[in-house]
């Protein structure tokens, strides 16, 4: 895989995680949860952010962004602040899996980017609920059996919970 597939990969998952955000902000109210709020809204914008800079970098090493999917596929059950709040650890642990992917596709100079937003997505986990990791983004040395915790593996690169319909 090459470092502009791997780019293109990254942001089709940042466009996913952009449109669940947008649900679970939809479902996450600022005068009964305001901590939960303001992570969801933190989060939508720095998805955005990304977005934005991975548009940035594709187009400057003269490839064609891919676009973002008309519809994804939302998670059900949104009701009650620890589905919401569930949903979006998810998003952030498939998005650290998916700089992981890009870390380890990424050219020496340009790595270093990569890195800082795995780092990035791992400790916005930890405003989810999250637990710290050793190696984030990778399920083969995921420690998230802390006591209190389960454990729970990611499937991939992307973000599993928004599939295009």
């Amino acid at each position: 895989m090459t470092y502009a597939d791997a780019l293109q990969n990254t942001l089709a998952g940042e466009h996913a995680a952009i449109y669940v955000y947008g649900a679970l902000g939809a479902q996450t109210s600022q005068s009964g949860a305001p901590d939960l709020y303001a992570a969801i809204t933190d989060a939508y914008e720095a998805h955005r952010a990304r977005r934005d800079q991975l548009v940035a970098i594709l187009t400057d090493l003269g490839e064609e962004p891919v676009a973002a999917e008309p519809v994804y596929e939302l998670p059900e059950n949104l009701a009650s602040t620890d589905a919401v709040t569930a949903r979006a650890l998810k998003i952030e642990r498939s998005s650290a899996s998916t700089y992981s992917f890009l870390v380890a596709n990424s050219p020496s100079p340009e790595r270093r980017l990569a890195v800082n937003l795995l780092i990035q997505t791992a400790v916005r986990e930890l405003a989810f609920r999250g637990t710290p990791e050793t190696f984030p983004g990778s399920d083969e040395y995921a420690d998230r059996s802390w006591p209190g915790t389960e454990a729970r593996g990611r499937s991939g690169g992307g973000i599993p919970s928004a599939s295009p319909r």
